[in-house]
C-alpha cells in the first residue's frame, strides 16, 4: 500500500463542479469539470437542483479518479470549497431535500430584507455578524424555503429536516449524514456572530430560522467525516479541510497577513482583505466578515462582491449570441480601441457592495448607430473592472490608505486585456500566480494541512509563484472621463 500523500479537492461552484487530484508538490495529477443547470422560475430568482448538483459532483469525481490513474488509498484526505449562501433544506431520514437550493444570486427575499431595514433590526444584525440585510445571504432564503414547503415548519421544529450551505449538503451526502460546516460558511448566513461562540439565538429568533436545523461549527481544518458509499472512493478517507469559495482563494494566494488582498473573477467577483485576528467594521458598505479558523485563531476580512463578473461574459454567450465560446470576448472587445461610448453595468442580478441596492438591473447606455458587438462586449469588461474598483475605493477608504497591488485569480483572471483594464482604472499593480484556481488551492491547502501534509503557513506560503504583473496606464483623461460615465449610470440602474 503506498503512503497517502494525495490530495482530492472538491471546488463547487455556481454553474459547475470542479474535482481535482494534486500531490504534495502541488502538481495536479487530474482534474475534470461538469457543469449544472442553472434554473430561473421568475426574474430574479436563482435556483440548483440538489440532484443535478450532486451528479456533477460525482460525474466530475468520477473523470477525475479515471485520469489520475491512482491508488485510491493515496489519497490523505479531500478539501472542499463551495459557493457560499446558496443554501438548501433536506429531510434529516432521506437526505432528500424539500425545495431547489435557492443560490446566493437569487433576490426573492428582498422584501424581507427592506422590511427588516424599516423595523431597525439591520444594525444590530450588522453589529453581531458584520453583514448587511440583503438576500444575498442565506438566512432569508432558508426561513422561505419553510414558509413556502407546506408543512416544512412544523417537520423543521419536530428535528426531521436539516439545513445547510453547499458544503455541509456535499459532506452529508460524502459521509452518508454527518451535518458540519465551519466559520467562513457560517458567517455567511447571518446567523452566526463573528466573536463565535455558537448559532446565535438572537438572530436565529430574528430572522425565524430554527436552531434545531442548523450543522454543527468546527474550524476549517478539522475532521469534518469520512467518505462512506461515495462510488470510486474508499470508506473512510477524511475530509480534512473546508472554506467558502472566496476564503479559500484569499488562502490559496497566500494573503496571511494584514492588508494582503486578491479578486477572484468567477461567475461574480469578489475582492477580499485580510485584517487580522481583530474584524473591522466597514463604514463605506463592505462586509467584515471571517476568513478561516485555524485551531483556536480567528483570522477576520473585509470583503466586497460585485454578483455579476464571468456570469456578464455567459449572458452575452447565452442570452445574445454574441460568441460561442467565453474565451472569444477578450478578442471580440480587444478589436476596437475603446466601448465607444458605451457604458454596461452588469446589474442583472442587483447590485452588491459598496451599493447594495438588490433591485438595480442591469443597463447598457451610450448606444449609437455605430455600436457594434465589439462596443458591448469591451463595455462589458470595463463594466467589470469598474465595479471591482468601487469596491476597492471603499476598502481604502476602510482601511485609510490605498493599497498597493492586488492578487488576482480565477477562470476570468486568464483575460489579459479584463486584467490589465483593471489595472488602468486601480492604478494600482495586479499579480497573477501561475496556479488560477485558488479557491480549489485553498481547500487543498487546509485539507493538507489538516492531514499534516503541510506542517505551518510559512510551507504554504513558499509554494505561490508569480505567473505575470499587470503595470498600470492609460490615458488619464480618458479613465477619469469613462469612472464619471459609470458613476452616471450606475446611479440610474
Amino acid at each position: 500500500m503506498n503512503a497517502a500523500d494525495l490530495i482530492l479537492a472538491i471546488d463547487q461552484g455556481t454553474t459547475g463542479t470542479t474535482c481535482l487530484i494534486v500531490d504534495r508538490q502541488l502538481r495536479v495529477l487530474a482534474r475534470a469539470n461538469r457543469e449544472f443547470p442553472q434554473h430561473f422560475p421568475r426574474p430574479g430568482w436563482v435556483e440548483h437542483g440538489p440532484e443535478e448538483l450532486w451528479a456533477s459532483v460525482l460525474e466530475a469525481l468520477a473523470e477525475t479518479l479515471a485520469k489520475a490513474a491512482v491508488d485510491t488509498s493515496r489519497i490523505a484526505a479531500i478539501g472542499i470549497t463551495n459557493q457560499r449562501e446558496t443554501s438548501l433544506v433536506w429531510e434529516r431520514a432521506t437526505g432528500r431535500a424539500i425545495h431547489r437550493a435557492l443560490v446566493w444570486q437569487d433576490r426573492r427575499t428582498a422584501d424581507t430584507c427592506a422590511a427588516l431595514k424599516e423595523s431597525g433590526d439591520e444594525p444590530r444584525i450588522r453589529e453581531l455578524t458584520g453583514l448587511v440585510c440583503d438576500p444575498y445571504f442565506s438566512a432569508t432564503k432558508l426561513a422561505w424555503v419553510l414558509d413556502n414547503v407546506a408543512g416544512a415548519r412544523d417537520r423543521a421544529t419536530a428535528g426531521d429536516l436539516a439545513a445547510g450551505t453547499i458544503d455541509t449538503y456535499l459532506v452529508w451526502r460524502l459521509t452518508g449524514g454527518a451535518h458540519v460546516t465551519e466559520p467562513s460558511n457560517a458567517s455567511r448566513t447571518m446567523l452566526w456572530p463573528l466573536a463565535g461562540g455558537g448559532w446565535s439565538d438572537e438572530l436565529c429568533e430574528r430572522l425565524r430560522v430554527p436552531k434545531a436545523i442548523l450543522p454543527e461549527v468546527r474550524g476549517c481544518t478539522a475532521e469534518f467525516g469520512a467518505t462512506k458509499g461515495v462510488p470510486g472512493l474508499p470508506d473512510g478517507i477524511p475530509i480534512h479541510g473546508i472554506a467558502g469559495d472566496q476564503q479559500a482563494a484569499l488562502f490559496g494566494q497566500a494573503c496571511f497577513r494584514p492588508g494582503e488582498a486578491k479578486c477572484t473573477y468567477g461567475t461574480g467577483a469578489f475582492v477580499m482583505l485580510n485584517t487580522g485576528t481583530s474584524p473591522t467594521p466597514s463604514e463605506h458598505g463592505l462586509l467584515t466578515t471571517v476568513g478561516w479558523q485555524l485551531g483556536d485563531e480567528t483570522t477576520y476580512c473585509l470583503e466586497g462582491s460585485a454578483f455579476m463578473a464571468g456570469a456578464v461574459v455567459q449572458w452575452l454567450r447565452d442570452q445574445l449570441g454574441f460568441f460561442t465560446s467565453a474565451a472569444e470576448v477578450e478578442g471580440l472587445a480587444a478589436s476596437v480601441p475603446d466601448s465607444g461610448g458605451v457604458i454596461l453595468v452588469p446589474a442583472h442580478t442587483g447590485l452588491g457592495a459598496p451599493h447594495w441596492r438588490p433591485h438595480a438591473r442591469g443597463l447598457i447606455s451610450g448606444i449609437t448607430r455605430g455600436t457594434g458587438r465589439a462596443h458591448i462586449a469591451r463595455a462589458a469588461l470595463e463594466g467589470i473592472a469598474l465595479q471591482i474598483t468601487d469596491l476597492l475605493t471603499a476598502m481604502a477608504g476602510d482601511l485609510g490608505a490605498p493599497l498597493t497591488t492586488l492578487k488576482v485569480d480565477g477562470g476570468a483572471a486568464a483575460n489579459d486585456l479584463l486584467m490589465q483594464l483593471q489595472a488602468d482604472l486601480l492604478g494600482v499593480p495586479l499579480q497573477r500566480p501561475t496556479i488560477l484556481e485558488t479557491t480549489a488551492l485553498g481547500a487543498i491547502f487546509l485539507a493538507g494541512l489538516g492531514a499534516g501534509i503541510w506542517s505551518n503557513l510559512d510551507e504554504v506560503s513558499a509554494t505561490w509563484a508569480l505567473d505575470r504583473s499587470f503595470t498600470p496606464g492609460g490615458d488619464p483623461e480618458k479613465l477619469a472621463a469613462l469612472k464619471e460615465s459609470w458613476a452616471r449610470a450606475v446611479a440610474i440602474a
